[in-house]
């Protein structure tokens, strides 16, 4: 479980990037940031491994305050995917999957076997395991990251507008593969993304956020978008565009909610 308490974080120069924040990330759930560029939700994913410290507050992990951990050794053990998907250009698939196992001393042997288990896991052909990154499509980098950020067996997930970069159709088949790897593995996962849709589409609770990180609402998709909290909400989850006809669309195991236009709107637990 990760914990924000009272959260505030100001850079120099005055600029305040979030101001009082609490929330609570359940165990083996995944919650979503959603809100515009610059309202702070990057800052906040950030903090949960110590790439920013706040300026007053709290952040634990099953109660534990995280700036009582070394940074380093706590990166170490967190899962961070995010949008250009951090490759090293120089070292293949199979090297990058294996980068935190070999910086914590984990054989050579089981690393690259550990990596082939991983590429299997996000859908990679093994094949690919010699090729480097200047090789590889904009979804299969995008693969590559979450491989590598699984290869500890992380139980926390931290994931940073990590289908941002791709086009639309790759954009969909790894939004599905996520879901269908939280069904398998079950992590803690912190996703932050400036889209409703993939918002509502991933997340177990979803946290709308305005500037300063200031939450608007939060919640599971259905109730935000059955009770928007009040107009931004509303505007911001498209209630303002049309009166939508929602309705139920299966497939692979999942049901979700779809309006008119096909747009996504939720997915329904079962």
């Amino acid at each position: 479980m990760i914990e924000f308490r009272r959260v505030s974080k100001s850079f120099p120069g005055g600029n305040q990037a979030v101001v009082d924040f609490s929330i609570t990330v359940p165990t083996g759930s995944v919650t979503v940031l959603v809100g515009s560029s610059g309202c702070g939700k990057t800052t906040l994913l950030r903090m949960v491994n110590r790439m920013v410290d706040p300026t007053s507050g709290e952040v634990l992990i099953d109660g534990h305050n995280v700036t009582d951990h070394d940074p380093v050794d706590l990166r170490r053990k967190i899962g961070y995917v995010m949008q250009s998907g951090g490759l090293l250009p120089h070292r293949t698939v199979s090297q990058n999957i294996q980068t935190v196992q070999r910086l914590t001393g984990v054989p050579k042997n089981v690393a690259a076997e550990r990596a082939r288990e991983l590429m299997s896991t996000v859908g990679l052909d093994r094949e690919l395991a010699d090729r480097y990154p200047s090789q590889l499509s904009g979804g299969q980098q995008q693969r590559v990251g979450v491989a590598r950020a699984l290869a500890v067996d992380p139980n926390i997930l931290l994931m940073d507008e990590p289908f941002g970069a791709v086009d639309p159709l790759v954009r969909r088949d790894l939004q599905r593969e996520l879901i269908s790897l939280q069904q398998r593995v079950t992590k803690t996962v912190l996703f932050v993304t400036h889209d409703i849709d993939e918002a509502f589409l991933l997340g177990d609770q979803v946290v709308i956020l305005q500037e300063g990180a200031v939450i608007a609402q939060q919640g599971t998709p259905e109730e935000i978008i059955a009770n928007p909290a009040n107009d931004f909400v509303a505007h911001f989850i498209g209630h303002t565009d049309a009166q939508r006809q929602l309705t139920r669309k299966s497939g692979n195991g999942v049901t979700l909610v779809v309006d008119d236009d096909g747009r996504i709107h939720g997915r329904l637990q079962e």
